[in-house]
């Protein structure tokens, strides 16, 4: 595996293995987030080729497009945006319309997609890499330098109001490993401090 990637896993499960029950895993198959207890044929593929050890399915399982780091990013960005109710379906209970989309579709999705891709850019942002938007339509024109300001603004928005808690915890330790040269454990430990309480058994009420 990257070792960049590597370490983004690191401090992923560091941070939300405890806190949310929540592991990041590479997958052979398209992203995918499954909730505790849950499995499919495709992961089911991957435990067999170890990319996930079958004893993790007591966690939820954010899972990246084929170990690119960027994937990484963006799927981090959809799971710190989705409430409890939603990290209890496979993802999220959102039906997703594949490449190919017709303009009223293409629409809706660029609704849904303004506020992650923006979390996504600040991501980007904490480890120094270039953020381009996607419009993940290949089909139809795409006005993209319009999503691209939406995005912008809602990234603005956030760095004036705040982040949701798990994205800035999350782009608080990407900062202080790949910019700062924190190490992991300190990273995590500072990050740790941004996440709402914790009950007894470690984990987020």
């Amino acid at each position: 595996m990257d070792p960049e990637l590597t370490a983004l896993t690191s401090l992923f499960d560091g941070l939300f293995a405890t806190s949310y029950n929540t592991l990041l895993r590479r997958a052979p198959h398209e992203p995918l987030y499954l909730p505790a207890g849950m499995t499919t044929d495709e992961v089911q593929d991957g435990v067999a080729s170890g990319d996930s050890p079958g004893d993790e399915l007591g966690f939820h399982r954010l899972y990246l497009a084929r170990g690119f780091f960027s994937s990484a990013l963006h799927e981090v960005s959809h799971w710190c945006i989705a409430g409890p109710e939603r990290r209890l379906k496979e993802d999220y209970g959102y039906w997703y319309a594949p490449d190919g989309r017709d303009a009223h579709q293409q629409k809706a999705f660029e609704s849904v997609e303004v506020a992650p891709q923006a979390l996504e850019q600040l991501f980007h942002r904490a480890v120094a890499k270039p953020f381009h938007v996607s419009v993940d339509n290949l089909e139809l024109e795409v006005d993209r330098d319009a999503f691209a300001q939406r995005v912008d603004e809602r990234a603005a928005e956030y760095e004036r109001c705040g982040l949701p808690a798990r994205a800035n915890a999350f782009r608080h330790a990407l900062h202080a490993v790949w910019q700062r040269k924190l190490s992991h454990t300190q990273a995590i430990q500072e990050a740790m401090t941004l996440l709402p309480a914790v009950g007894e058994d470690g984990r987020v009420a």
